[in-house]
């Protein structure tokens, strides 16, 4: 494993450890609205600050990017991209389906990348060039090349409500084309799935660089499909995301473009 790679998982990790000892008390933990259907806790905070602290000790000059602290300047070549707990409502409400998520981009490019699951127990890497893992066994996206056979995750807007009619009409485009549609609430998680073979493709509008960064390389490392929903690779700037296996991603891409709007032309 890279060395990078491997201070990501360490990371990721003591994330973990955090936000599993907390889940045992939820009464306990203090809840915060960011905006609207945002929400942030201490576990939140605590999981990034172990996070950016096992980095720092490693690589005190790479710049961060965070959910909870924003961006912290260094070295421009090295950015650390981090969500320490994607899925916080989940979380809160005591439903198992969060992660930790970590990647790191070298001059604008994803190199490395970590999705922890802490709930299963389930770890996914992926290094530029040298593919996608769970728990050290690679991983590859699902042999299904065909949309109605194909199981779909999305993540609904509830952030963005200025394109709540847009996202209507391709989720009746997918569930009517598709062999199902999963909205199980962390979109790093589901990239991952994606990777592993478990979801077929995925789309969601308003994202963060933090809620794809690690998802997307997996998804490539393990030869899959990204892009923005023009089809480019500008998802990490435009919040826009569709992915899957080859052949569902060009049909998922394909299936879209009706419905874009003016303001979702990426």
């Amino acid at each position: 494993m890279h060395p990078m790679l491997n201070t990501a998982v360490k990371a990721a990790r003591r994330a973990g450890s955090i936000i599993g000892r907390a889940s045992l008390d939820l009464g306990q933990i203090k809840v915060g609205l960011k905006q609207q259907n945002d929400f942030v806790t201490e576990v939140d905070r605590a999981a990034e600050a172990a996070i950016i602290d096992t980095l720092r000790e490693v690589y005190p000059s790479h710049a961060i990017l965070a959910e909870e602290s924003g961006t912290t300047a260094g070295e421009a070549e090295y950015q650390w991209i981090i969500d320490p707990l994607d899925g916080t409502t989940n979380f809160i409400h005591g439903f198992p389906q969060y992660a930790v998520s970590i990647a790191l981009a070298h001059k604008g490019v994803l190199t490395h990348a970590v999705v922890f699951d802490p709930n299963r127990n389930e770890l996914f890497t992926a290094s530029k060039g040298a593919g996608a893992y769970l728990n050290d066994k690679r991983i590859r996206v699902s042999r299904n090349a065909k949309l109605d056979e194909a199981l779909i995750g999305t993540g609904f807007p509830y952030r963005m409500f200025e394109h709540v009619d847009t996202y209507l009409a391709i989720f009746k485009e997918m569930t009517r084309r598709s062999a199902g549609v999963r909205r199980p609430g962390a979109a790093s998680l589901d990239l991952a799935w994606v990777a592993a073979g478990r979801l077929d493709g995925f789309w969601e509008f308003g994202l963060s660089p933090w809620d794809m960064a690690a998802g997307a390389l997996l998804i490539l490392e393990a030869g899959g499909l990204v892009s923005d929903l023009a089809g480019e690779g500008n998802y990490l700037a435009t919040g826009n995301i569709v992915a899957g296996t080859p052949k569902v991603f060009s049909q998922l891409l394909q299936a879209i473009q009706p419905h874009r709007t003016a303001a979702l032309m990426a």
